[in-house]
């Protein structure tokens, strides 16, 4: 290996040395979380930077389903996420496919209407919804949960199929459609596969918005066996405020699946098959 002198030095730094230091930003809470779940029972939260406990034990994740039906709030959080996870990715794609077969006058007012309906709060909506649903008789179930999956989630995901969608060129298009093909047909054929990054990050996105999502099964679940994950630990943090260990414990689970899911997607974004990864058990 040769070195050509100081140019070598911001190359390393470039393809090393700055990817690390924001890798260990990202890291370091999750690294906190982790060390924190890890003290003994009824300490306080470090002062100093604390690489391992003095004495580390797993008693907190112990003490979790003692205190919370632990498995049935992840029941619930699965079953919803494996619902409205593949919706939202097939709105989300039909509709920015859809966005770009319009005319560039149609689609930029399209997209300034996207654009609008982002900017509006999500609280402006919670009572009026609040209220169709009611009306619909499906308060206490899951419906409401799953309905922002058949809108896509959020226009934002629309937009980022819209402008991978883009990238496809004009001839596919032309010469699927001579062959006689029909648009959901290309759209499935032809466009969304060569839109496969914009699929795991959508997938990635929506599976952390309905995994972490707290305030919709607050407004619409009544009873306690249809409570999802994020709403067991807000009722853990009201039970036990002081219980630091446990409540990173609690935090460790619920962040687990969102760390799992995101670097699957990006080994299976890096690899050349996208089922090869899941065959090899990750191993190239």
């Amino acid at each position: 290996m040769r070195f050509s002198g100081p140019a070598v030095i911001p190359r390393f730094m470039g393809r090393f040395l700055v990817p690390a230091a924001f890798a260990a930003l990202f890291a370091a809470p999750l690294w906190f979380m982790v060390v924190g779940s890890l003290r003994p029972a009824g300490l306080p939260p470090p002062r100093t930077i604390e690489v391992l406990p003095p004495e580390p034990t797993v008693a907190a994740y112990a003490r979790l389903p003692e205190l919370i039906p632990l498995f049935r709030y992840l029941a619930n959080s699965a079953l919803v996420v494996a619902v409205a996870v593949p919706l939202t990715v097939i709105v989300a794609s039909l509709t920015g496919f859809g966005l770009r077969l319009l005319t560039p006058v149609a689609r930029r007012r399209a997209v300034l209407g996207l654009l609008a309906v982002l900017l509006v709060p999500v609280t402006a909506v919670w009572a009026t919804r609040f209220e169709l649903f009611r009306l619909a008789g499906v308060v206490d179930t899951y419906v409401p949960l799953l309905a922002p999956a058949l809108l896509a989630g959020s226009p934002f995901l629309v937009l980022l199929y819209a402008w991978s969608f883009g990238g496809v060129p004009d001839t596919q298009l032309g010469a699927a459609r001579l062959e006689g093909a029909g648009w959901l047909t290309i759209w499935r054929r032809v466009a969304l596969p060569q839109v496969r990054p914009a699929t795991l990050a959508v997938g990635v996105l929506a599976f952390t918005l309905h995994w972490s999502n707290l305030i919709d099964p607050l407004l619409y679940l009544q009873s306690g066996d249809r409570y999802t994950y994020p709403l067991g630990l807000q009722f853990l943090r009201l039970l036990n405020p002081t219980d630091w260990p446990l409540l990173m414990a609690a935090c460790v689970v619920a962040t687990a699946p969102c760390v799992v899911v995101f670097l699957l997607a990006q080994r299976i974004l890096l690899n050349d098959d996208p089922l090869a990864a899941l065959r090899s058990g990750g191993r190239r």
